[in-house]
Order: structure tokens, then sequence, then C-alpha cells
């Protein structure tokens, strides 16, 4: 679980941001100021920062200049209306690391913050491996002991949500948000591609934890590619 600290000052923005990364599996704190965000970074550790550039007590700007200056590396991505050439500029400069215009989909959110997450942990490869099982996120191709293995949109999707954390128990309805789909899933739909994975995979690769969800693991033995 990624701990992730959310300052938008929106209401409804703010809760639908905070439910829908909470329902992705990370523990969100939302605060809607700048000066509460600075009391909140001074005492607990985030993993990452969503900031909004408008804030009602001082610029998201200013706020990731001040993180910057005490020599944070935490991964930042700046949100807002103003998409302006030089806002952007001058946000990758004060320090961001990513930069979302408002509106956005919810889906493209998550797969930024994954990628931020990932890289600030040192996987900035867009090639995932894991023992056997390649993963080349560039390409969307899944290589099995150098044989590629073909997958639907979905089972790919749900491959890439579990080895996103390997070892990790995903339920259900994180890998449906983690999908970032806008319509509701049938309620056995996320097992259904799960059962077409292990056929293309092999049964030892998903494990399900009865009453959780889903986990990837390199089976016992696996050679690495």
């Amino acid at each position: 679980m990624s701990s992730i600290l959310l300052v938008e000052d929106d209401l409804p923005l703010g809760q639908s941001l905070q439910r829908v990364l909470t329902m992705a599996g990370h523990q969100v704190v939302w605060l809607r100021g700048a000066g509460d965000a600075r009391r909140f970074l001074a005492e607990f550790p985030f993993e990452l920062l969503l900031l909004d550039i408008g804030l009602p007590d001082e610029s998201g700007l200013a706020l990731l200049a001040w993180w910057r200056q005490q020599g944070r590396k935490t991964p930042v991505m700046m949100i807002t209306a103003r998409d302006s050439i030089e806002e952007r500029v001058e946000g990758l400069d004060a320090g961001a690391d990513d930069y979302l215009g408002k509106p956005f989909a919810m889906e493209e959110l998550l797969s930024r913050v994954r990628a931020l997450l990932r890289r600030h942990s040192g996987q900035a490869s867009n090639v995932w491996q894991l023992g056997a099982l390649s993963i080349d996120t560039a390409r969307r191709r899944v290589l099995l002991a150098d044989a590629e293995v073909a997958l639907s949109a979905r089972e790919y999707g749900i491959l890439l949500a579990l080895a996103a954390e390997p070892g990790r128990v995903l339920t259900r309805e994180q890998i449906e948000h983690a999908l970032g789909t806008a319509d509701a899933l049938d309620s056995n739909a996320i097992d259904v591609h799960v059962y077409k994975l292990r056929k293309k995979l092999g049964n030892d690769w998903i494990a399900t934890v009865r009453g959780v969800g889903y986990v990837l693991e390199a089976p016992v033995g696996a050679l690495s590619t």
C-alpha cells in the first residue's frame, strides 16, 4: 500500500480522487490547504504528493518549491485546470515530476500514479521482470520463458495490476479500479479473466487468497530469462 498526500481544495473532486485512489489500494490523506499540507509533510512520510496549483491559501507551486528546498525527493504530480505551456514549464522547473490538466480521466490518473511510484522505487524500465515472466509495458508485450503470450486487453490489464506489486494480494475491487474501466464489470468478470490468464501462463503464477483476492508470484523453480 502506497501513502499519498492529496492537496485539492475542490470538494467534489477531492472526494472522488480520494475514493478512487483508496479503492486502487493506496492510503490517502486528503487536505484542502497548503498550510495543513506543510504541517503534515513535516511530521509524516508520504510516497507521492498530488498537488493542485490553485489552492486558497498558497499556490501549489510555492508549496512544491518549499518541499524541494527541504531536500525531499518524493515524487510530485501537479493537478490543475490551468494548462498553459508556461505553467507546465514553471511546475516542472519547480520540481514537479508530472503534470495533469483538468479535466482528466481517472484511468489516466491511476496510470500516471503507478508510473511515478515505480520510478521512485527504482523500477523505471519499461520491461518488468518476474522470474521467467517479462512484461514490456511500452509495447504491451508479455513473454514467458522467451515465448510471447497473447493476452486480451482485460487480461493484460489484470496482469499489469498484479505485476505492479508482486507478492501483494489485490482484491477484485482493487483490480477492477486498476483497470480504470468506466463501466462496472459483472460480479464474476475478474474471476473469469484470471482463469483465462492461468490457462495461458500456468496455474502456479496467480494464487487465490480465499475471501480476499489474487496475488502474482513467480513459481518456485521458475527460470529467469
